[in-house]
């Protein structure tokens, strides 16, 4: 476990701080490890869901199978048979 360097604050109303400081008790550990543990599973929940894309099933397998049906491009096309400005040595 890393050494704590870091200071966080914040204000609050007092019936928050109340119901904070009940729950750590009950939980019988610290407001700032109550807080702190909270705080950091809320983040890996918030960043878990901006990481991941969540859809149906069926959604999915459509888009699987889209990948192996090609789009035209005819630009794209064209540029790839002109001759290279560039080439490796």
């Amino acid at each position: 476990m890393a050494a704590k360097s870091e200071r966080i604050e914040m204000r609050t109303d007092p019936q928050s701080s109340a119901r904070i400081a009940e729950a750590a008790e009950s939980q019988h550990v610290s407001v700032s490890a109550f807080v702190l543990d909270a705080a950091v599973k809320a983040a890996d929940h918030v960043l878990a869901r901006a990481e991941v894309t969540i859809m149906p099933a069926e959604q999915f397998d459509q888009l699987i199978g889209s990948l192996d049906v090609p789009d035209e491009a005819p630009a794209l096309a064209r540029l790839a048979y002109k001759p290279r400005r560039y080439t490796r040595s």
